[in-house]
């Protein structure tokens, strides 16, 4: 394509206006179009960052011949349908995590995908940041020996809100789904790495979750993954646990420590850090990774490269790598119940 990629987006809520301002700042994309449940709530969308096309129902954008590719920022569970329609429609699909609520599902999406033959890509935006890019690296060289423990956290604290979809169970509330997805999917691609994969899915799965009182999902969630070659991960998400994130790896000769792996430079001025302590020295090197770009325009962009190499899946998050989150996932959800 040598034309920048006239994106729509569906649904109009914090995270897609995070994703508009994303394709401002990006270099392969435009945004033409996007689509709410509601008309009016479409106008104003539109004219906050000046998208000149706005639809009042998501099939009418699908139906627009000049959007190349959509952003899915619906509810978790609305995933699968506008996926499914978008590929129908012959738009290339990016679908904010988690793909779909069940592995299931996620089959069907990648299933309508091959058969359009269109591009699909979870998001997943540290994916695509050069820290993860560092810590692969970092991996790959032993440079902490075998990888033997991988502990990964994703926290925050909400007010119990049952109109918010973090605690509407119909929604497809909880932590697990919402932001449990993050530390599954570190693990799985450093516990690949560390195998000579591109990722690897855990052989055992034991989780645990405290289910709100009056919200019914998970509110604060940790699981013990097994993985083949003796690599064990302890991973947590919580919506009502404060403040807490962080990636720490563990290995025969020192440790590797993250300490925002999920934003990275986000919060300081593109600058990210990563610590690595060897067990025979006294004091830990400090990485220092500036990328002053933004951080979901580094997602869109590589969606760009993707669709100019007429590549239908993305290394970053392939649709395999997807299946393998999405299996793991719900089988930690499954251990909550």
């Amino acid at each position: 394509m040598t034309r920048k990629i006239h994106w729509g987006i569906l649904s109009t809520g914090n995270i897609a206006r995070t994703f508009a301002e994303a394709v401002l700042q990006s270099r392969t994309g435009r945004l033409i179009a996007v689509a709410s449940r509601s008309q009016t709530q479409a106008k104003v969308f539109g004219n906050s960052f000046r998208i000149p096309r706005t639809y009042g129902k998501y099939k009418e954008l699908l139906q627009d011949p000049d959007v190349d590719a959509v952003y899915i920022a619906t509810p978790h569970p609305f995933h699968i349908e506008w996926a499914i329609e978008a590929a129908k429609q012959k738009k290339h699909i990016f679908c904010e995590k988690p793909l779909t609520i069940n592995l299931r599902e996620a089959l069907r999406v990648v299933e309508a995908a091959r058969k359009n033959q269109v591009f699909l890509m979870e998001a997943f935006m540290y994916r695509c940041h050069p820290q993860t890019r560092t810590l692969v690296e970092l991996i790959k060289k032993k440079t902490i020996g075998d990888l033997r423990l991988i502990q990964a956290r994703f926290c925050f604290d909400r007010p119990v809100d049952l109109k918010s979809r973090l605690f509407n169970k119909k929604l497809g509330g909880g932590a697990i789904l919402d932001i449990g997805c993050y530390p599954v999917s570190m693990a799985r691609l450093l516990a690949g790495v560390a195998m000579g994969k591109s990722f690897l899915d855990p052989e055992v799965v034991m989780g645990t979750a405290l289910i709100g009182k009056k919200s019914r999902v998970d509110e604060l969630a940790i699981a013990s993954l097994r993985f083949p070659g003796g690599i064990l991960a302890e991973l947590c998400c919580g919506i009502r646990l404060g403040r807490g994130v962080g990636v720490t790896l563990w290995g025969s000769k020192g440790r590797i420590h993250v300490p925002s792996p999920w934003h990275p430079g986000r919060w300081s001025k593109g600058i990210s850090t990563i610590e690595v302590a060897l067990y025979d020295k006294k004091k830990p090197k400090i990485l220092k990774i500036k990328e002053t770009r933004n951080l979901y325009a580094l997602e869109v962009d590589e969606v760009g490269r993707c669709l100019s190499k007429g590549r239908k899946e993305s290394p970053n998050m392939s649709w395999a790598d997807s299946l393998g989150n999405m299996k793991t996932i719900e089988q930690w959800l499954r251990k909550t119940r």
